[in-house]
C-alpha cells in the first residue's frame, strides 16, 4: 500500500510539473492509472484530493487555476518549485566528506555516503576533494546499541517511545515513557536527552542500559522542547566532573581504578584500604554504589545516607 501511494504521489507531481497548463481533475484522472482504477468518481475525488494536501506538505506549490469556463485546473510550475543553487566551497565540501565518513561503521553509512553523493551532482566543486586535504582524519563514531536507530527515527520525527531501562542501582529494568529530543555520544557512549513522562521531568538515559526494544507510540510531545539539550553537560555533572566540593571515601586496595585516576589524593591506610579525595558532584552516589563492596563513604554524610539508601533499595530488589 504504501509503494502503491507512493507511486501515485509521485506520477501526479510528475504530471503537475510536466504541464503548461492546468490540468482539470479529469484530465488526471485519464492520465494515471491508479485514478483510472477508483471505483467511483467520489472515491476518486477523495483520493485525489489527499493526494493534492500530501503533496503540498511535502513542499510542492500547486496552483488552483480557473478557466474562462469555470472549470478548475491544477499546475505545479517549475519556477515555483526550484531550488537555489547549491554553492559550497572547499573547505566546506571537507567537512562534509569528513561528516559522511564519520558513520561509515553505523547503519547511516548507506545514506551519508548517498547524500555526499546527491551533493556532489548538485554543485559539489569539481576540484574540490572532500576526503582528500584531510585523509589523515578517520573519524569514528561506534554504535553498537540496537536502540540507536529507532531513537535517531523517534527523535527526527518527534514520536514517544516506550523501552524498558536498566539503571545502574537497580536490579531489574524498569519501562519509560519519553518524548526523545537528542542523542550524543560522550565518551564512547551514546545518550538520550529526554522528557520522562512518569517522572515529568527531563532525563537522560545511556543506550546500553536500554534492554528489549524501542518501541514507537502515536501522539504528540507534551513538553516543550528546549532550544539547546546539553546531553553532555548533564553527564558530565552526574558523573562529577563539574564537581565543586570533594568527597573523602575508604577503597579497597586493587579496585576502583576510575575512582582512583579522578582521585585529587591517594592515601593508604592499611589493612587492604585506601583513603581517597574525589570531585564531589550530582550523580557521584549512583556511581560510588557500581562499586559495591570496595567503596565506603566516609564524608559528606549526606552523601553516605545517598549511598546507603540506594544500596538498601537494590538488596530489597
Amino acid at each position: 500500500m504504501a509503494i502503491a501511494k507512493a507511486e501515485r504521489l509521485m506520477n501526479l507531481a510528475l504530471c503537475l510539473l510536466g504541464t503548461r497548463r492546468p490540468l482539470s481533475k479529469r484530465e488526471l484522472r485519464e492520465s494515471i492509472e491508479a485514478y483510472l482504477e477508483a471505483g467511483s468518481d467520489d472515491s476518486f475525488n477523495r483520493m485525489f484530493e489527499r493526494d493534492k494536501d500530501d503533496l503540498r506538505e511535502l513542499g510542492l506549490v500547486i496552483e488552483t487555476v480557473e478557466n474562462l469556463d469555470g472549470e478548475v485546473g491544477y499546475l505545479a510550475r517549475r519556477d515555483s518549485n526550484r531550488l537555489p543553487p547549491i554553492t559550497i566551497d572547499a573547505e566546506e565540501a571537507a567537512a562534509l566528506g569528513l561528516a559522511a565518513k564519520v558513520w561509515q561503521q553505523a547503519r547511516l553509512a548507506g545514506a551519508a555516503s548517498g547524500a555526499l553523493q546527491k551533493l556532489r551532482a548538485a554543485g559539489l566543486p569539481e576540484d574540490a576533494e572532500p576526503q582528500g586535504a584531510h585523509s589523515a582524519l578517520e573519524p569514528r563514531i561506534p554504535v553498537h546499541e540496537a536502540s540507536f536507530e529507532p531513537l535517531m527515527l523517534a527523535c527526527r520525527d518527534r514520536r514517544p517511545v516506550i523501552f524498558d531501562y536498566r539503571k545502574a542501582t537497580a536490579a531489574r529494568p524498569e519501562q519509560r515513557h519519553v518524548e526523545p529530543w537528542a542523542l550524543e555520544c560522550w565518551r564512547g557512549h551514546w545518550y538520550l536527552a529526554g522528557w520522562d513522562r512518569d517522572r515529568g521531568a527531563e532525563r537522560v538515559f545511556r543506550l546500553s542500559r536500554i534492554t528489549g526494544k524501542v518501541r514507537a507510540r502515536a501522539g504528540k510531545f507534551t513538553a516543550d522542547i528546549p532550544d539547546v539539550v546539553t546531553v553532555r553537560e548533564t553527564v558530565a555533572s552526574w558523573a562529577g566532573e563539574s564537581a565543586d566540593r570533594s568527597a573523602l571515601i575508604r577503597l579497597r586496595t586493587g579496585a576502583g581504578y576510575p575512582l582512583r585516576a579522578k582521585a585529587a589524593h591517594i592515601r593508604e591506610v592499611g589493612e587492604g584500604w585506601d583513603e581517597l579525595e574525589i570531585p564531589y558532584g550530582h550523580g557521584l552516589d549512583a556511581w560510588l554504589v557500581e562499586f559495591g563492596p570496595d567503596v565506603v563513604v566516609l564524608e559528606p554524610a549526606e552523601l553516605r545516607a545517598d549511598v546507603v539508601d540506594r544500596l538498601r533499595a537494590v538488596a530489597k530488589g
